[in-house]
């Protein structure tokens, strides 16, 4: 086969960066010692199907051993994580954290102790004009580590509770795609907002923009559509027949109403759309986005039963969500998802290697890879007897839930152990 030039380039990248790997780990001798061990907990990692009791050892900001046993001796810094659940730092796939710029964003590093997590997705938060501040101003001081999709409105979620698109000259096709073209790192696609108390009545035109966004982009961006309380069940098939493989539709298993206060979702009836079947069959992503009026048990019982599941398990975390009964913070919906029936490593899953995938950022975080960032989340399983409530005052019983512990990001711990000096990034 001719060897492209571009071919070449790629092939001589990927050489050096397997080497730069090497060398980093090759450079750790026997006596050297790791920055920080997170010692003695169940390590859950599903994107290696690794499940058991390890010790998880990090240099230099990122994972350098997942061994049985490391000596305290190779030691600088420990944490003990006896009885409590190890994983990668979870993903957030739909949250709100630009404060100041969006009416309704909290700041990323704020939802480390309750969420556990190390990457977040500003989930339309940021339109074309108020973009830059969310990159230079907000991501550049956090922590934790924040991707984006760009509003296709233009002001983004700055108006809230004022609709985004009501006027529909909201949204820019050529500057949203400018947006995305000019920040490859950061931006990851389009986020529409396509409730019927959002875009009044234009239909399928503001998804259709977000779309043509996307494309005139240049990149392989996705598309980040929000639904519930669509205008009809027509629009929502409508919506769902226009998502392309990769395009992420956002809470999938609301129960909100229109305008009117009907049902328009996924389900009718206890029956799934057909749209949504073949939705799903294209390689449509459907994910969660509990949120404070987006997420109904009996919803997403229908869709998982009938052949919906979700891909990815996400909060839609922000300041009117975060005050809600359904108390949308991650490791809590995760836990809502145990008691329909997941296992722990899917839930896992579910918010740590399938957002990963699905952001094009495997393997260099939702894993426990060697190599990988340093993200860790603790976690504690606790049993006993516990009632979750949806945003629809549904209410369920399970018997355990996630609580959580401790973050890590890229080898530094909030809290406890201090690392000196105190670099972050």
């Amino acid at each position: 086969m001719e060897l492209t030039r571009r071919r070449f380039v790629q092939s001589a990248a990927m050489g050096v960066a397997l080497a730069h790997s090497s060398v980093a780990r090759a450079a750790m001798g026997p006596n050297d010692k790791f920055d920080l061990v997170i010692r003695g907990g169940e390590v859950i990692d599903p994107s290696q199907s690794l499940r058991g009791k390890r010790d998880v050892g990090i240099r230099f900001g990122r994972i350098e051993a997942i061994e049985a046993f490391i000596p305290a001796e190779r030691t600088l810094r420990s944490i003990d994580a006896a009885g409590k659940l190890v994983a990668p730092g979870l993903i957030d796939l739909h949250s709100h954290v630009y404060p100041y710029g969006s009416a309704i964003g909290i700041p990323a590093d704020e939802l480390a102790q309750f969420q556990c997590t190390t990457t977040l997705v500003s989930a339309g938060d940021a339109g074309v004009n108020n973009l830059a501040g969310l990159v230079r101003f907000v991501s550049a001081a956090a922590r934790s580590r924040i991707y984006a999709f760009v509003h296709i409105a233009n002001n983004g979620l700055s108006a809230f509770p004022v609709s985004e698109l009501y006027n529909i000259d909201n949204a820019q096709v050529e500057s949203c795609a400018m947006a995305l073209a000019e920040n490859p790192d950061f931006t990851l696609g389009v986020k529409v907002r396509m409730s019927e108390n959002v875009i009044f009545k234009h239909g399928a035109e503001p998804l259709k923009r977000a779309i043509l966004a996307a494309e005139r982009s240049g990149r392989p961006a996705k598309v980040m559509v929000h639904i519930g309380g669509v205008e009809s069940v027509a629009l929502m098939s409508t919506i769902l027949d226009l998502l392309r493989p990769g395009d992420i539709l956002t809470h999938a298993y609301s129960g909100a109403t229109n305008v009117a206060g009907a049902s328009t979702n996924i389900v009718q009836d206890g029956k799934l759309l057909p749209a949504a079947i073949e939705a799903k069959k294209r390689g449509v992503i459907f994910d969660v986005g509990h949120g404070g009026g987006s997420f109904d048990f009996t919803v997403a019982q229908a869709a998982i039963q009938q052949g919906c599941p979700p891909d990815t398990i996400s909060s839609d975390i922000h300041v009117n969500s975060a005050n809600s009964p359904g108390m949308p913070y991650l490791p809590w919906v995760m836990s809502k998802f145990l008691t329909l029936g997941y296992s722990i490593d899917d839930v896992i899953a579910m918010a740590t290697v399938n957002p990963a995938r699905i952001i094009n950022r495997e393997p260099k975080i939702g894993t426990l890879q060697i190599g990988a960032a340093g993200d860790i989340a603790i976690m504690e399983l606790v049993e006993g007897p516990v009632n979750f409530v949806d945003t629809r005052s549904n209410r369920r019983d399970g018997n355990v839930f996630l609580k959580p512990v401790q973050t890590v990001i890229n080898g530094v711990p909030f809290g406890r152990p201090y690392q000196q000096p105190f670099s972050v990034k």
